[in-house]
């Protein structure tokens, strides 16, 4: 693994043997507190992605949705905690213009994070559940100082959610998002914190939580009901994966977008990387291609399990995947269509301990706040998962009652001869299944350490043949790649979430190395 620093930002690896990343600093130290405590890497996730939800609720809230993949020991586990849509959802609940409502009441689906933290927690934690909640109540309760992309994205959002029910009450002290360096109270989440952590999660799917929520659901004519909350539960849904540079990148099944990196990663194996530079036109070429089939695939197939009919196994069949990269012209961009395969605002946290244990866990409220809403005296910022459907007749992600959205965030594992070698994520909506075989091969074909890797300039498909690329990416590499026929827009610097921001965490020699991105206000943490 090469840790020479070829791209100029301020990171630097992290060599530890335990070890917290994520994106928010006083959560990456949440999480390295348990560990410190005597907890393991679970429990130090899960610290952190409670944390986050006080520190960073432009990702993230107490009402988001969360998926992990983590090494236990002894085998990979899948935990997908992602809401369904209320029961009550008709055709009417689209707005006059025949359109899925993408704020407010309207987008909330049921909120799965909170049932996740349970699960990890008592399946695999070490330390009491009420110990994890320990420093986001205090930062909650006595307030923290915002961190500088947190709040220039605060006050994005203060101008488009200021009318949303509760938001301003919440959200917008003295009628203005909070500016960097200023301390941030919220102490009615403090107390919904205490709750959730007393009653290990009961006061939020059948208590005063769930009564709160419902409350103000049917207040502002939304269908979510107390039976919608009651029968929320998480799934142990295991991998898929897909072999590739001598590793697998595994992915949580649909209705995530995982696949769409897997599939990328199958058309890649058919077009070597080894003889490119990490940097070449050549080389991100390919890679966009690919990952155009890959989300080509996934935005037409990919929905709750229960309604796809094509299977993940069919999108992943290796014949299917050498048919797809026939498409590719190594020379010209082309626009991507699905193939015809058989029937059959985000936050990240990884974790890995002494023992050997590592976790790649996400939760979102997808949108910058999610949908606005916040409920009366709990802080609890409500998701806006529903705006995931589409209201295309017979698309199995097609907008119904009681079903689980197309998601777009991933967590994602490695390994590499039945062994744990990496878990990392790369959050921003569509960025991240892009991001995941951007970080795969820069690390495992081309040797980069996870800094460097994260530290890359990156590029970003937006549709057809248009392309968005940092605008640190060489002027000879964008001519390269537009006389290859890409449309290619440059995007400002201080675009966060336009391309994402990587956490990774990498088995090295006895212990780990980390890498933590310079996009975000976040850090590695360790010792």
């Amino acid at each position: 693994m090469l840790f020479q620093t070829p791209y100029d930002t301020p990171n630097v690896p992290l060599f530890a043997r335990n070890i917290v990343a994520t994106s928010q600093p006083l959560a990456a130290q949440a999480g390295l507190q348990m560990l410190a405590k005597g907890g393991n890497a679970i429990d130090a996730a899960l610290a952190a992605a409670i944390t986050l939800t006080v520190v960073e609720p432009t990702g993230n809230g107490l009402g988001s949705d969360a998926f992990a993949i983590l090494w236990d020991g002894a085998d990979l586990q899948g935990l997908n905690a992602s809401g369904r849509s209320p029961q009550g959802w008709t055709p009417a609940h689209l707005t006059a213009t025949g359109e899925i409502p993408q704020r407010g009441w309207g987008a909330v689906t049921t909120p799965g994070a909170v049932s996740a933290w349970v699960a990890l927690s008592e399946r695999f934690g070490a330390l009491p559940f009420e110990a994890l909640f320990a420093p986001a109540i205090d930062y909650a309760e006595n307030g923290f100082p915002v961190s500088p992309i947190i709040a220039h994205l605060w006050g994005i959002a203060a101008d488009v959610l200021a009318n949303q029910p509760g938001f301003a009450d919440c959200f917008l002290p003295g009628g203005r998002a909070p500016k960097a360096g200023e301390r941030f109270r919220n102490p009615d989440q403090a107390a919904t914190l205490r709750l959730i952590a007393q009653t290990k999660g009961e006061a939020f799917y059948r208590g005063a939580l769930a009564e709160q929520m419902t409350a103000d659901a049917a207040k502002h004519g939304s269908a979510l009901s107390m039976a919608d909350l009651a029968a929320h539960e998480v799934t142990w849904s295991g991998t898929i994966s897909q072999d590739y540079a001598g590793v697998s990148l595994h992915e949580i099944p649909p209705n995530g977008q995982g696949i769409a990196a897997l599939i990328a990663l199958g058309i890649l194996a058919h077009h070597p990387l080894d003889d490119l530079a990490p940097d070449s036109p050549e080389a991100l070429h390919l890679q966009i291609e690919a990952i155009k089939l890959g989300l080509a695939d996934a935005e037409h197939y990919v929905a709750d399990p229960a309604h796809m009919n094509v299977s993940a196994e069919a999108l992943l069949d290796q014949a299917y995947l050498k048919g797809r990269a026939a498409l590719i012209d190594p020379k010209r961009a082309q626009i991507a269509s699905q193939g015809a395969p058989r029937h059959g605002g985000t936050v990240y946290v990884t974790a890995a301990d002494a023992s050997g244990k590592m976790v790649s866990l996400i939760q979102s409220n997808y949108m910058g706040f999610g949908s606005g809403v916040v409920i009366p005296g709990t802080g609890i910022a409500m998701q806006n998962r529903g705006a995931g459907f589409v209201t295309t007749e017979g698309h199995a992600n097609q907008i119904g009652p009681g079903k689980q959205p197309f998601h777009t965030i991933i967590p994602g594992f490695v390994m590499r001869d039945g062994a744990p070698e990496m878990s990392f994520g790369v959050m921003g909506g569509p960025m991240q299944a892009q991001g995941h075989v951007q970080m795969v091969t820069r690390m495992m074909v081309h040797d980069q350490s996870p800094q460097a890797a994260s530290d890359a300039p990156r590029w970003r498909f937006v549709e057809g043949d248009e392309v968005a690329v940092e605008s640190s990416m060489p002027d000879a590499t964008v001519a390269a790649l537009e006389a290859m026929g890409h449309k290619i827009t440059r995007e400002a610097p201080d675009n966060s979430f336009g391309f994402g921001g990587a956490q990774l965490i990498c088995r090295y020699l006895d212990g780990y190395v980390a890498g933590s991105d310079h996009r975000k206000d976040g850090q590695a943490v360790g010792f």
